[in-house]
């Protein structure tokens, strides 16, 4: 897919919970959530502590027309649960290759809301990708098992820099290709 492209982002129907776009009102969760510890130090970009404003500019910036990285919220609402779990995106790397990204809040780790949401967002495909990429902190196994369930294959160890963390870490590479 083209940068230039505008694309309509769907709402994705995944096991117990929706993948639906960011809305302001999940600005407060969001904030919540990603001020935990435990959530911002197995991510590349959430800082710890999470400074004012940064929750209210990740919003805007999913919110905004052509985003180069395209954000769902984890929302179980509709089956009860709770509005926001978790988010997950698609980073745009080249036409039709992306890099998938999630968290989950700490108290539905274990769950299978990130297998769910990983799931139904390679099924629907909606970048239209030839593959996608992604890579977890070699400290973070529980996610490199959310990834390989989901018939994504090991390529390799790299290293990231991880904001919250103020350290680069340690990372396994996986690759899904869907073509």
């Amino acid at each position: 897919m083209n940068d230039d492209m505008m694309i309509a982002q769907p709402v994705i129907e995944a096991e117990g919970l929706d993948l639906r776009p960011l809305r302001l009102s999940d600005t407060g969760l969001i904030g919540m959530y990603a001020a935990d510890p435990r959530v911002a130090n197995m991510t590349t970009s959430v800082p710890h502590p999470l400074p004012p404003g940064t929750t209210e500019s990740f919003i805007a910036r999913a919110m905004a027309p052509n985003p180069h990285e395209v954000i769902w919220a984890m929302d179980s609402s509709r089956f009860g649960g709770a509005e926001l779990k978790g988010i997950i995106s698609l980073k745009r790397i080249e036409d039709a290759q992306s890099e998938i990204g999630y968290w989950v809040a700490p108290a539905w780790w274990n769950a299978s809301v990130a297998s769910a949401a990983v799931t139904a967002l390679v099924q629907a495909n909606p970048l239209a990708d030839r593959s996608i990429f992604a890579s977890v902190f070699q400290d973070n196994p529980a996610s490199a098992r959310v990834l390989t369930k989901n018939g994504f294959e090991y390529v390799g160890d790299a290293e990231t820099y991880s904001v919250a963390r103020a350290a680069t870490v340690a990372t396994w590479t996986y690759i899904r290709k869907l073509d």
